[in-house]
């Protein structure tokens, strides 16, 4: 990449610099203030300058390699998974301290597992923590791997790792019990998580302000609102990051009315909203299409200064398009004064979301012309688009430009696309070998996909393998099940429905009923079939029963008009 002539004047400030340290200073600044490709390009001016970096370089340096896209498509802000090229830029400069001697230095490799770790790669992150001699580690070392195995979601190996740390005789802190739950956040490691809370508890961590608001946030994400909210309420310090934590947990669970209640409560006690409230709120718009909430955010957002803020624009399109409303969408993305790539993914995959197929390759179109780069979320809404739309020959065109002009790795999402693709045009065999020649194990989402297709066009022979593979996955889940009755059912095959049945029974399998949501006063109420559970089902059926009746009673009457009964 050439330097623009802004950045070509901000080296040339640093160009005379004759030591090691003048430069680091100059190279700390600029992450300091987020300009990441400043310091990586000073980095390289430094190297040409004929200076070899020090220990104080390299953290900075990484911090700055580190630095993901933000996406803004399915709600709040993520990180996207930094491209390999990034890793292997990332491998060359820790090589560079290897052959410079700073190899042994534990904060520089500390550095590496964090780096390593945020870049994708647990393997490399894994090899330079285990390449520190057990003499030298620190509790800095520890924290870092743990927080690699959470950046993972891997809780039994943080935990393991957790293990081998008490067993070394290193004390844990806040920071270790921070690294630990976050690892838990997710709700099958909700007892585990518990457990580490106690833990925090028994080694003094517990009235940590850090370690607080990530066990609201764990336990929120982890579905156990009740105690994210008590813990929440007995503390006797919030900051805003405690508020946020609270707020993104409702809305989250799409409980926009505590959400809200706690919104007002928040401003009332004199803290302000900043972005990451007003994100916790649009995303709960998004996802529990409550439109007419998400236009009062946008109209709260927008009077509090973040009009021209283009990551409250683009979560704001991905609700509206979530809502179904895309004209709003599309006013709000056409108006922005500086649009970014996330911008253009975030009116894609909507377009792709609301059938809108043709709007979403032209939109494509145009973002490539404007110069863009895409990146693999963007491939990602693109073929949802023609997969929505059947376009196996624009998706298959489309996978291939990914691959062989942007050079992005193809995720299990993006190979789901396309087996879907093929699979609604018949080609199960194709799709078939598709699935078993990927570079990653097929997962439960792809072979259901794959099973679909095979019921369209009633190929039983690949359904019966498709569905052993999904049995073998997880044996308890009842849809795989009830698709392969269906799929025998369809062709008459009595005997195979019988044998589904069998299996159902001898492992336990419960099919659960569907439910349906409503919306009142903008809190979400699902129902069962006969549910009468509800607090206001009494009043529910009766009303129910009432309209029953008032149909009967029209239909009787225009009988005796029509048929003079």
């Amino acid at each position: 990449m050439v330097p623009s002539s802004s950045l070509i004047s901000y080296l040339n400030r640093f160009s005379n610099f004759s030591t090691v340290e003048l430069w680091n200073s100059a190279i700390r600044e600029a992450v300091n203030h987020g300009h990441y490709h400043k310091a990586l390009l000073l980095f390289r001016q430094m190297k040409q300058n004929g200076l070899l970096p020090d220990n104080f370089t390299f953290p900075f340096v990484a911090k700055a390699w580190i630095q993901p896209d933000s996406v803004t498509v399915m709600g709040l802000t993520q990180a996207t998974t930094l491209h390999s090229k990034n890793v292997e830029l990332l491998k060359a400069v820790h090589s560079l301290g290897i052959r410079i001697g700073l190899d042994a230095d534990i904060t520089i490799a500390n550095t590496w597992i964090s780096a390593y770790a945020k870049c994708c790669d647990l393997d490399l992150a894994k090899v330079v923590f285990e390449g520190i001699d057990l003499g030298v580690r620190t509790v800095v070392s520890w924290n870092s791997m743990i927080a690699a195995y959470s950046n993972f979601e891997k809780f039994l190996d943080a935990l393991t790792c957790y293990k081998r740390m008490l067993l070394g005789g290193y004390t844990p802190d806040s920071s270790t019990i921070v690294g630990l739950l976050s690892s838990c956040a997710q709700p099958e490691a909700l007892l585990q998580g518990a457990l580490v809370h106690c833990h925090g508890i028994q080694v003094g961590c517990d009235s940590d302000i850090s370690v607080v608001n990530t066990l609201i946030s764990m336990y929120s994400k982890c579905g156990d609102i009740f105690s994210a909210r008590h813990l929440f309420d007995i503390m006797p310090c919030r900051t805003c990051v405690t508020w946020n934590v609270m707020i993104s947990g409702y809305a989250e669970k799409g409980n926009l009315v505590e959400a809200l209640e706690l919104f007002d409560t928040m401003e009332a006690a004199g803290m302000k909203p900043d972005l990451v409230t007003m994100l916790s709120l649009i995303l709960g718009c998004g996802q529990t299409g409550s439109l007419e909430l998400g236009r009062w955010t946008n109209d709260y957002a927008f009077s509090n200064g973040l009009r021209h803020n283009t990551v409250v624009s683009n979560a704001l399109i991905d609700m509206y398009a979530k809502c179904g409303n895309m004209n709003e969408a599309r006013e709000l993305f056409y108006v922005m004064p500086e649009k970014t790539v996330v911008s253009w993914t975030t009116m894609i995959s909507g377009c792709a979301l609301n059938g809108e197929v043709k709007e979403a390759l032209d939109l494509f179109n145009t973002m490539l012309e404007s110069g863009f780069k895409p990146n693999h979320i963007t491939f990602l809404a693109v073929l949802q688009a023609c997969s929505h739309a059947g376009l196996l020959e624009k998706g298959m065109e489309c996978f291939d430009t990914m691959t062989n002009v942007y050079d992005i790795n193809p995720c299990l999402d993006h190979y789901s696309c396309i087996v879907d693709l093929l699979g609604r045009k018949g080609k199960i065999k194709q799709a078939l070998e598709l699935v078993q020649n990927m570079p990653f194990k097929p997962d439960a989402g792809i072979w259901n996909s794959l099973l679909s297709a095979c019921k369209i066009h009633r190929n039983i022979e690949i359904a019966e393998y498709v569905s052993h593979r999904l049995f073998e996955l997880d044996p308890l889940v009842a849809v795989p099940y009830v698709e392969m009755a269906n799929i025998y059912a369809s062709d008459e095959k009595w005997d195979g429905v019988k044998a589904i049945r069998k299996m159902m029974k001898c492992n336990n399998v419960k099919k659960s009923p569907g439910k349906s949501t409503v919306q009142v006063n903008g809190k979400p109420h699902s129902f069962a079939v006969e549910d009468r559970g509800h607090p206001e089902g009494l009043c529910t059926y009766e009303m129910l029963e009432s309209l029953m009746l008032q149909l009967k009673e029209g239909f009787s009457a225009q009988s005796e008009l029509y048929f003079g009964t």
